[in-house]
């Protein structure tokens, strides 16, 4: 059996990570994202978990912290101090912030949504060299001293030699006894992913619509992650035209134009073209509109480049369409009508609001392409 301190830290973790399951839909609803801190660790707030302890009953029996004394009597030496400022009203904010692992919070999300681990499409991959401590050596430097095998030597050396003595056993090893902890280099190699996000940023897309792409978009990412070693993120925004920009740039830009997806598509198929391999890359594109589009002729040029150019490369081709007042949601229409709602290559998802946000996750994701 384990340390009773380690059994439970353990029984302490699987609390935590039920706790959070039982939130996850308000959490993400009201979008709230874990506050990464290096090294694949999230910071995630969760309300505080009362923890177990002492209730004393109204019997006097004695024993510390018991005996005479008045209510408000102060404890040990000293004048009574009182606190500064004035006494607040209702309960304070209790909130508990917990460190978890980026697979620690897939693995939440994946036993919510009853997710399937992906299956990669790609052969390739990244290659990446790793170290295994699996050998002894002669020579290495004295971080990666080996102390049990240089005792061992030193003590063998002195019994061969004689000067080995029972009565007092002293073992003092001279360089020859050093023994080194030795790396062997694999190499290996991970099934290389890519997302490509791709959003409508025309006068229609507000605040509200960016925000719920951008809460979806980091779920989205945090299972990916998960299910490949590394992955690349590229982002395009369009109005009546279509550019890359960086992260920062996707979620906080608007625009005033009117709106040709078509734009978005042929910088997406040439951004795969002219960087991500079919047969390497496992390739998913996700595009977020409003469902307005100039005309039915600029529609029907992204069916067409969907189907010669972006779904042939792509794991699958994901639309989610944010509901706007301002929107018309005839894309969602559009291309319900080409693929169906159940098709293997494109998966389409309405986000009404932010409560629809791990309903729409689950959309894309819940058939482990």
């Amino acid at each position: 059996m384990g340390h009773p301190i380690k059994r439970d830290h353990s029984r302490f973790r699987k609390i935590i990570k039920g706790k959070i399951r039982d939130n996850l839909r308000k959490y993400i609803s009201k979008g709230e994202m874990p506050l990464p801190k290096g090294d694949g660790v999230y910071k995630i707030p969760m309300p505080s978990i009362d923890t177990p302890r002492f209730r004393f009953g109204d019997k006097e029996q004695g024993g510390t912290g018991q005996g005479e004394g008045q209510v408000g009597d102060p404890l040990g030496q000293g004048e009574d101090q009182p606190g500064e400022g004035e006494a607040g009203e209702g309960e304070g904010k209790k909130e508990l912030e917990i460190d978890l692992t980026l697979e620690e919070l897939a693995s939440i999300l994946g036993e919510e949504l009853e997710l399937p681990n992906i299956e990669p499409k790609g052969k390739k991959t990244i290659q990446s060299e790793t170290d295994r401590y699996t050998s002894i050596g002669l020579v290495g430097p004295d971080s990666l001293k080996h102390f049990k095998r240089t005792y061992k030597e030193a003590l063998k050396r002195q019994i061969m030699t004689g000067h080995y003595n029972p009565e007092n056993p002293i073992i003092i090893p001279v360089r020859g006894d050093y023994r080194y902890r030795s790396a062997k280099s694999h190499v290996e190699f991970e099934n290389a992913a890519v997302v490509i996000y791709m959003m409508d940023v025309s006068g229609s897309m507000g605040d509200e619509q960016k925000e719920i792409v951008r809460t979806e978009s980091f779920w989205i990412n945090l299972w990916l992650k998960s299910q490949y070693k590394d992955i690349e993120i590229r982002y395009i925004i369009h109005d009546a035209t279509a550019k890359e920009v960086d992260e920062y740039t996707f979620f906080r830009t608007r625009e005033s134009g009117g709106t040709l997806i078509s734009s978005a598509f042929k910088l997406c198929r040439d951004i795969i073209k002219a960087d991500y391999n079919k047969d390497e890359w496992n390739i998913y594109p996700f595009h977020f509109s409003d469902g307005d589009n100039w005309s039915t002729d600029d529609t029907k040029q992204c069916l067409e480049i969907l189907d010669n150019e972006i779904i042939p490369a792509s794991n699958v081709f994901c639309y989610g369409q944010v509901e706007s007042r301002y929107g018309s949601g005839q894309f969602f229409k559009d291309l319900k009508a080409k693929y169906g709602e159940k098709s293997d290559d494109v998966i389409l998802s309405q986000i009404k609001n932010k409560d629809a946000i791990l309903d729409s996750i689950k959309d894309f994701l819940g058939k482990g392409k």
